[in-house]
């Protein structure tokens, strides 16, 4: 399906990718279908829009890239009402304040959202431990974790070239010796 959002322009949606919050949002109880989108940027944050408000949409991002030793305890009914039995099944992130001055940016630590990673139910869960911030400052670990963070994507990208495309690639490698040659000669 093709969903208008004020800050993605027009998305398509598969119905399977629908998260449904049965309670909504705290704050935006009346919204209760919604997506993720990944920008694709190198920020790691991803954006929870609304189905139902074109214009809702809130920023989000996994605790455990900025601060691994997060962990989120539920209680049995807040596992049943997601139709969980452990987290392992499930998602877990938390919603972002991002203010003008984005080194101020902040995380609510104490009430993430839990997505049921087969049937789609989520739920916004305020965690009864007293030490999570609902602002945690976490700018500079989120900082930390990019500028330190590598990929290999040999190892996730297992393409092989057919001979046609590898034989065209070696001549485009050929050619373009051979232009850098002739640019270096001529300077």
């Amino acid at each position: 399906m093709k969903i208008n959002t004020t800050r993605f322009g027009e998305l398509e949606v598969d119905n399977s990718d629908i998260i449904t919050f049965k309670d909504g949002l705290l704050g935006f109880e009346q919204l209760t279908k919604f997506f993720i989108v990944d920008p694709g940027d190198q920020t790691l944050i991803l954006w929870i829009q609304s189905i139902d408000d074109a214009s809702t949409a809130f920023p989000i991002i996994e605790p455990k890239i900025y601060k691994p030793d997060y962990s989120v305890k539920l209680l049995p009914a807040e596992l049943t009402s997601l139709s969980l039995e452990n987290l392992s099944e499930a998602s877990v992130y938390t919603i972002l304040t991002i203010p003008q001055v984005v080194t101020n940016m902040s995380a609510n630590m104490k009430a993430p959202i839990v997505i049921n990673n087969k049937t789609k139910i989520a739920r916004q869960i305020v965690l009864q431990d007293s030490k999570l911030e609902v602002k945690f400052e976490m700018y500079t670990d989120l900082k930390r974790y990019i500028v330190a963070y590598t990929s290999d994507d040999s190892v996730r990208t297992n393409v092989k070239l057919s001979e046609k495309t590898e034989e065209a690639a070696s001549n485009q490698e050929t050619q373009n010796k051979t232009t850098n040659s002739n640019l270096n000669a001529e300077a």
